[in-house]
């Protein structure tokens, strides 16, 4: 395998996206925004982190007030609106007591889609990870679990949403050859393909529960504020085991050197996962991110498949952990 830190020094740091200016939006709908809020606004903060081509902007109003927005139209790429719809649907059903921004408006003229949040005084995790705000992470992920046990939206479960791209080794392995770019990403899983796609068969059939999950945990969809960790940026939940969740945010922590097996085994939602459950999901996960990875980048998304490429390596690489 390559190595890591020769990966990320080429993944641009929270800045995955290809953020829209304020300016830049249709003026309709930064109109429509401001009326909504009832204040012209007089400056704009963009948010760099995170893989949206839209814009993510905390607003000052010319009252003193301040808000979070997100906007995007199908210009800027064409499966944006819809997961911001979906989002919609989501922060709405989130209950108060749950660790979230307040979802207070939506914009939705049939291209351009906006959402309107409570503003967070926050900060993304340091990146890379320190332990010392890795382990406040670590820590308030159970309260959120809690909050959202039972889900309180009826949305897809992870075997329903993942059910096609977590076959990503079988796809690899019926290959007549070896694509040369699953080499050079990753040499130990090249020969090992079948026994790859035996892994990930089984991962569905092994995540049944009732929590509403995250789905996209990392640094960049939380912020730290004085006494509280927040978890932003939902489209992409789904209902399944709470431990899941866990699983879907080590590989992007272990990026950065910290052993995710060792933060895994130690954490109380550890013990109600099955251990071969947790690898067959793992598998699963290693192989979206390798298969994204070789394929070209979505629009207004230019530097996603270098991210999927270092979360796939160190996801393999925890896998490997798990089968020696």
């Amino acid at each position: 395998m390559a190595d890591m830190t020769e990966v990320l020094s080429a993944v641009p740091v929270g800045s995955g996206g290809n953020r829209l200016d304020w300016a830049a939006m249709p003026e309709p709908v930064r109109r429509s925004l401001e009326e909504h809020l009832g204040a012209a606004v007089v400056d704009v903060r963009s948010q760099a982190g995170g893989f949206s081509p839209g814009l993510a902007a905390r607003l000052l109003l010319a009252d003193g007030r301040r808000f979070f927005a997100k906007a995007v139209g199908t210009a800027r790429n064409p499966v944006s609106p819809e997961m911001f719809r979906r989002e919609a649907r989501i922060a709405a059903a989130l209950p108060p007591e749950a660790p979230v921004p307040r979802l207070l408006w939506t914009y939705d003229d049939g291209d351009w889609v906006a959402l309107v949040f409570a503003d967070v005084e926050g900060r993304t995790p340091a990146e890379p990870w320190t332990r010392p705000e890795l382990d406040r992470v670590l820590a308030a992920l159970p309260g959120l679990w809690e909050s959202l046990t039972p889900a309180p939206v009826r949305i897809t479960t992870i075997a329903e949403d993942w059910a096609a791209d977590f076959r990503e080794w079988s796809a690899l392995a019926a290959m007549p050859s070896i694509p040369a770019g699953l080499v050079a990403a990753d040499p130990w899983a090249a020969p090992r393909l079948d026994q790859l796609a035996t892994l990930e068969s089984a991962w569905s059939t092994v995540v049944e529960g009732t929590t509403l999950l995250h789905g996209d945990l990392r640094a960049d969809n939380i912020l730290l504020t004085k006494d509280r960790v927040v978890f932003v940026d939902w489209p992409g939940a789904l209902i399944g085991p709470a431990w899941a969740d866990l699983v879907f945010l080590l590989p992007s922590v272990g990026m950065h050197g910290i052993d995710p097996e060792e933060i895994f085994t130690a954490h109380p939602v550890a013990r109600t996962a099955d251990p071969d459950a947790v690898t067959s999901l793992l598998a699963g996960i290693a192989g979206y991110f390798i298969g994204a990875s070789l394929q070209p980048p979505p629009p207004g998304l230019p530097r996603v498949r270098q991210f999927q490429l270092a979360q796939g390596r160190a996801a393999l690489s925890w896998l490997r952990t798990r089968l020696e």
